[in-house]
């Protein structure tokens, strides 16, 4: 997937493409904000903390709509209906710049006046959202915080993995993780290029391929400050 998506997106922007990628998000981010990557899939926490430096390419479309949302699952035989029933338990996030992997959940604890520290017994951090189904359908965690298009999709491809587990909780429709660059290279040929060639994905069998492989409808153009329906 990952080879099909480089050589379209060199055809797209008609120069080399690399691929680069790190453990976490605040590596990634970094390498952004600095400048020594050009474009980056990073999640909306980082985004919104870098709103000043970053600018958004493009979005992804998912089911029809550039949104998504985070799911708070937990083992399938785990007795627990909401968040409050699992005080006292070990838990699995993401990433600690994760929106849907972290951020979501985080907020959700401080609505009911806690914290994850205070809240869960045991919390901790897996650097991938398919590590957190692992590490909730192994047993590790009871429960854990998980981006919903990836979910959905390991429902697809890793059905046994997937059956161990049962979401509880699904969250608001948040705005789906930005294709992002640094705002002083927005208006480069090089960025509208690839832009251009994101949000034209769909125009073409070969293109409607590589976008098959990410479970994705295509890209659309969207405001920085991309927010739920009403």
């Amino acid at each position: 997937m990952l080879e099909e998506l480089k050589a379209y997106l060199a055809r797209a922007t008609e120069r080399p493409v690399h691929l680069v990628t790190r453990r976490t998000y605040q590596e990634i981010t970094a390498l952004l904000v600095s400048r020594q990557v050009d474009v980056a899939w990073i999640c909306g926490y980082p985004f919104v903390a870098f709103r000043d430096q970053l600018a958004v390419v493009a979005v992804p479309v998912w089911r029809g709509k550039p949104l998504y949302q985070s799911y708070l699952i937990v083992r399938h035989d785990l007795k627990a209906e909401a968040l409050a029933d699992l005080a006292g338990t070990i838990h699995a996030f993401s990433d600690p710049d994760s929106n849907s992997g972290y951020l979501v959940t985080s907020a959700a604890l401080v609505e009911m006046g806690s914290v994850p520290s205070k809240f869960f017994r045991l919390f901790f951090y897996t650097y991938g959202h398919r590590n957190v189904v692992r590490a909730v359908s192994s047993g590790l965690a009871a429960s854990g915080s998980v981006d919903g298009c990836v979910y959905d999709v390991l429902r697809e491809t890793e059905p046994d993995l997937v059956a161990r587990t049962r979401i509880i909780p699904k969250s608001e429709l948040l705005g789906f993780p930005p294709v992002a660059c640094a705002s002083v290279d927005a208006a480069s040929p090089e960025i509208s290029r690839l832009r251009e060639g994101l949000v034209n994905m769909p125009a073409d069998a070969d293109r409607r391929r590589v976008l098959g492989m990410l479970r994705l409808d295509g890209f659309s153009v969207e405001k920085p400050a991309l927010s739920r329906p009403k």
